[in-house]
């Protein structure tokens, strides 16, 4: 009643006292940075990781940020759509996570010329964008090889489970690993893209245990630790774990725990690129300047620093 009176004394009623309550709260929300999140898929781990990790880092600490996350559900044509649905909503900035680069490269191309910001997270797309953020793939796929190269003292058969076809993870992660067994007596006898999905990586390798009998397979590379710890559970399975040795990549908790329990040889920490993505897309909205490419460190994990690994991944 005494704002009502006050509003009343300078010309404004209740509806003035609306219009004037409006007006305020559409100058808040057109303070916001809308950043939008378009994730290619949520169906492991690393990706949960990537999504939750930015969102707990905006709730927390960018109080004038909202934060728009989509799923593309493991479907480059939905996450299309979620992008042309973020363009069309007016983003400040797209951060994009895309499921294939090609499939991608199209409505990315329309968010640069609509005036967005557009930072990639993780996997790249085939055109500039303002910035990339990510570690390198082929530089960790080329570790992999050269970890199997001296463990099997430079001789043996190789299981190489890829991740999804035509994502630029798989690819460089595919190119590292043939950089690093080359001129080696390695030789890759059976390779699939299993999607980064450990049911699919186990269903292959338990496809090959029946193709190649024991003493015929000394090693399995999986572009990630879900497809990994599938092909651990299938060698279990057929009680021939301890004949092939196991490497993966990402460092998740449970790939920790199997490299401490003797099943998993090696991990490579691929960063989840949180909150590191939201983070640059941010300084982006503020008109900051930003490096074209930020590169996040890797690390290898076995058994000579598992123990103060353990505890640290995601």
């Amino acid at each position: 009643m005494q704002m009502t009176s006050k509003l009343k004394k300078i010309g404004l009623g209740i509806a003035g006292a609306v219009a004037l309550s409006a007006a305020a709260n559409l100058a808040v929300a057109d303070d916001k940075v809308v950043i939008g999140f378009s994730q290619g898929t949520m169906n492991h781990p690393w990706r949960v990781a990537m999504v939750e990790g930015n969102r707990k880092y905006t709730e927390e600490n960018l109080k004038d940020v909202e934060l728009v996350v989509t799923d593309g559900q493991n479907d480059s044509g939905k996450q299309v759509t979620d992008v042309e649905s973020l363009i069309a909503r007016g983003v400040d900035v797209l951060m994009i996570s895309p499921l294939t680069s090609d499939a991608l490269t199209p409505v990315v191309q329309d968010a640069l010329d609509a005036g967005i910001k557009v930072v990639t997270l993780d996997r790249k797309v085939n055109i500039p964008v303002t910035t990339h953020v990510g570690a390198l793939n082929r530089p960790i796929g080329e570790q992999a090889g050269k970890f199997l190269v001296e463990a099997l003292d430079n001789t043996g058969n190789v299981i190489e489970i890829q991740g999804t076809p035509g994502a630029s993870a798989t690819v460089d992660r595919n190119l590292g690993f043939l950089d690093g067994i080359e001129g080696s007596g390695l030789e890759i006898i059976a390779t699939q893209h299993a999607d980064y999905l450990r049911e699919n990586a186990l269903k292959f390798m338990e496809d090959q245990l029946q193709r190649f009998g024991p003493g015929e397979i000394q090693a399995v590379y999986a572009h990630n630790d879900e497809m990994a710890l599938g092909a651990i559970q299938a060698l279990e399975a057929a009680d021939r774990l301890d004949e092939v040795t196991v490497v993966g990549v990402d460092g998740q908790e449970n790939a920790f725990e199997a490299i401490k329990a003797g099943k998993l040889a090696a991990t490579f920490t691929y960063p989840y690129v949180a909150p590191e993505g939201v983070q640059i897309a941010y300084n982006i909205a503020k008109g900051e300047t930003v490096d074209a490419e930020v590169v996040l460190p890797g690390k290898q994990v076995d058994a000579s620093n598992i123990d103060e690994m353990l505890g640290t991944g995601f």
